[in-house]
């Protein structure tokens, strides 16, 4: 299952790879693509793991579908 995850307060690469970190620590992920300002996710992971996960970093989660 593909999830296109909108997401705000990223600015550059580095804070790509802050949410590239929290989304490969997640069980059920399997593969994800991480730009400045969204994220495709692929695997079997709730919204509500993906958004804690995110916010976690520090970046809001502005929608999820």
């Amino acid at each position: 299952m593909s999830k296109q995850v909108k997401i705000e307060g990223m600015s550059c690469m580095h804070c790509v790879k802050h949410v590239e970190n929290a989304l490969s620590t997640l069980e059920g992920v399997e593969s994800f693509k991480v730009e400045v300002g969204s994220a495709v996710v692929e695997g079997n992971v709730s919204d509500e793991a993906l958004k804690n996960a995110i916010e976690e970093e520090g970046y809001d989660v502005v929608s999820i579908a």
